[in-house]
């Protein structure tokens, strides 16, 4: 399960800073429902919303993870991933990952600094703080996702690739999706029309080959993640979009 929710929000890991109307407010819910296989093996959610720290005015999304049934009964799973991140240029200012995973856990904070572009991680389980080099378009897993949806997707070509500076887990990381085209799928709200991207991933770790992830975005202002799809070594996952609050933009049917 700890792999499942990692792949829920690395999809998630993208991003860019555009100078445009922003796709989502405070109050923005969303949800979705977690497969392996045919078995329901739990739920994703983020919630956003809106916060002053220090007289800075921030945006604080809270992202949630569990299992549930017969998952939730031989490896129970409670995630909790939070970022702060400035409501105008939208970096990140503090990071928390706060996860329980059968009996792995893990408790820590990643304070962001860009002025001498360091970052401070706080392990709280180990009791332990360490100062780790910082880029200067680095974004948190969280972040990153709204950078991402303020992009102009207009002149995207098939086969482009976006790519990300990520602090994730003590290091910077290079994350990379391929553009792969339009799609209209069928949800539980009806047909959809999409952008679909294929994460460029390490093949026999996580995942079963480089064509076995995909992610459906909608293709609107918003772009808001619909579906995604990946086959494991040991299977299939799916996040599947069951619920929607205080969006910003209506979703894109077809009738």
């Amino acid at each position: 399960m700890k792999k499942l929710f990692f792949i829920f929000l690395f999809i998630y890991s993208i991003a860019f800073s555009q100078d445009r109307k922003e796709a989502f407010h405070s109050g923005e819910f969303l949800k979705y429902k977690v497969s392996y296989g045919l078995l329901n093996a739990g739920f994703a959610s983020l919630q956003l919303e809106e916060t002053y720290k220090n007289n800075q005015e921030l945006y604080h999304i809270k992202g949630r993870g569990w299992s549930t049934g017969v998952v939730d009964v031989f490896f129970s799973v409670e995630d909790d991933y939070q970022s702060y991140f400035d409501k105008k240029t939208l970096k990140p200012v503090r990071f928390i990952r706060k996860i329980r995973e059968g009996g792995y856990t893990k408790d820590k904070e990643i304070f962001f600094d860009f002025d001498n572009l360091k970052a401070k991680v706080v392990d709280h389980k180990n009791r332990r703080e360490n100062i780790f080099p910082l880029d200067p378009n680095a974004f948190d897993m969280l972040s990153a996702f709204y950078h991402f949806r303020n992009l102009d997707f207009t002149d995207l070509k098939i086969g482009e690739i976006i790519k990300i500076n990520l602090f994730y887990d003590d290091r910077m990381n290079l994350i990379e999706l391929q553009y792969v085209g339009k799609e209209i799928i069928r949800t539980k709200f009806g047909k959809i029309r999409t952008l679909v991207f294929k994460p460029l991933v390490e093949e026999g770790r996580v995942f079963s080959d480089q064509e076995g992830v995909l992610v459906w975005f909608t293709d609107d202002a918003a772009k808001i993640p619909v579906k995604i799809k990946a086959a494991i070594l040991v299977g299939s996952v799916k996040f599947e979009l069951q619920e929607v609050k205080n969006i910003s933009y209506r979703l894109p049917l077809v009738f």
